[in-house]
């Protein structure tokens, strides 16, 4: 149940909003300005993170690593038993585990809420409020932290903090919290940036996995 509700987090990252008038904070549009051109600058980029979830009442209940390729509107996703691919136009999820494999094929829809590996840099620009509330440490990197709010009352997810890198204007981590008091927290451990990558690394072959169920939703 929960590498299912990961995935959906990964796909679906939506804010909630506490003030529905509130103006972005100029400094934390600068700041985000800064790191959108830089993610913008580069061919490519990989990185290893860490993927948690916790609760206030039950703590942290799972820890896990996962690895994201980036380029452009492109991306892949590999976690510990799910795969990502989108290549901008088609999104495969491949489920592996010991007993099955199968990958559900699906058309990449224009969601102007939805947060993925490869608009997370910019998602700020799409209706959302955006303030600077502090200063942190991310494995010891001095960190920014920016608020996401939404305008939307009725989103599934409450918030999103970003953790950009004072230094480099890279996204360190990110942290968001569920309807239900949850946390999913995304700290990246390792990250390549302006990497080459060809553009078939973004396409699942079906014709290569014949021993995958396929499950067409196009």
């Amino acid at each position: 149940m929960f590498s299912k509700k990961i995935i959906t987090i990964i796909l679906l990252f939506h804010c909630f909003s506490t003030a529905l008038f509130a103006q972005s904070d100029a400094k934390a549009v600068e700041i985000l300005s800064k790191v959108s051109e830089n993610y913008k600058s580069l061919n490519g980029f990989t990185g290893l993170f860490e993927y948690s979830y916790s609760t206030e009442d039950e703590g942290l209940i799972q820890t896990n690593t996962g690895n994201v390729t980036v380029k452009g509107n492109k991306y892949r996703l590999t976690l510990d038993d799910q795969e990502i691919f989108n290549n901008g136009k088609t999104v495969w999820t491949l489920i592996k585990s010991t007993k099955y494999k199968e990958v559900t094929i699906n058309n990449v829809e224009d969601d102007v809420d939805e947060l993925t590996p490869s608009n997370v840099y910019n998602i700020y620009k799409k209706g959302y409020t955006s303030q600077l509330i502090g200063s942190s440490e991310i494995n010891g990197t001095p960190a920014h932290e920016i608020l996401l709010t939404s305008d939307k009352a009725n989103a599934r997810f409450k918030r999103i903090k970003l953790y950009i890198d004072k230094a480099k204007n890279e996204i360190l981590a990110w942290e968001i919290k569920d309807d239900v008091g949850g946390t999913f927290k995304y700290t990246f451990k390792e990250l390549n940036p302006n990497v080459k990558i060809v553009d078939d690394y973004f396409v699942f072959k079906v014709s290569e996995n014949q021993d995958v169920e396929v499950i067409d939703l196009r």
